[in-house]
């Protein structure tokens, strides 16, 4: 397989031969106003560019995994890019609807048991942050992905560390694990994805696995940095395992 890290939770999978664009957001730097209530008001979203153009990121996508609808995982540049007769799985029927109505003809809900060109794709549960904020937040997936040639992969999608998290790692043993790991938040209600300790508690769940952080440093109200979490790493003695990429690296496994 092959993951390459776009901007934010923007990425490409390559895996068992097909191509798997999840979360697009791809519009210009700037163009949306700052998350209210949050760090960062003078700058608006997302903060830094694409690494490349839209063109070579949408290029030989097969399929297209929207893992909730906040703007910063499905917005309006991605639904005018990409082609309305592609592929796109989303997680629950009220999201399919809101696709549907874009103009696309051919969206499926992921399911536990979810099958596309042989690859097992399997729908996992997630929570936005911890408390009251998550009746805000709203309802979010990850999925893990399984072929007999590829080696097991979970992407966590936008959730904090919990009990669900260890469940899908303990039943799937995933050996790649991507997470969401800005620490975003808003000024009142906590984490809404993973923190440093977050990030450590799935190291310590999969400590033969590689972890991939991404949704870092593109959004107005990310609180953990790249720099931050390597130091992190570094002081727990875990950076070969955990991963920080910059914005259009890839790693292969």
């Amino acid at each position: 397989m092959n993951i390459q890290q776009i901007r934010n939770a923007t990425i490409v999978v390559e895996y068992a031969g097909k191509k798997f664009l999840i979360d697009p957001m791809l519009v210009e730097k700037g163009a949306y106003p700052p998350f209210p209530n949050a760090p960062r008001q003078n700058q608006n979203n997302p903060l830094v560019s694409l690494p490349t153009s839209i063109d070579n990121i949408i290029q030989d996508i097969d399929a297209v995994i929207v893992t909730h609808l906040h703007l910063d995982h499905w917005d309006d540049a991605a639904k005018e890019a990409l082609p309305k007769e592609i592929k796109i799985f989303s997680q629950n029927e009220e999201d399919a609807t809101e696709i549907q109505k874009s103009g696309f003809q051919n969206v499926d809900v992921l399911q536990e048991d979810t099958v596309f060109e042989g690859i097992q794709l399997i729908k996992t549960k997630g929570e936005h942050g911890r408390g009251e904020i998550l009746k805000i937040a709203g309802l979010v997936c990850g999925i893990v992905f399984k072929h007999s040639t590829e080696k097991t992969l979970y992407v966590a999608g936008d959730t904090v560390w919990y009990e669900a998290v260890q469940e899908v790692i303990n039943t799937h043993k995933p050996e790649v694990i991507v997470v969401n790991a800005g620490d975003n938040q808003f000024f009142e209600g906590g984490s809404l994805v993973m923190g440093t300790d977050d990030v450590f508690e799935v190291y310590k769940s999969a400590p033969n696995a590689k972890v991939i952080a991404v949704h870092m440093e593109a959004i107005n109200h990310w609180t953990l940095s790249r720099e931050e979490l390597k130091s992190f790493t570094n002081e727990k003695g875990i950076s070969s395992n955990v991963l920080v990429p910059d914005d259009g690296e890839s790693y292969s496994f």
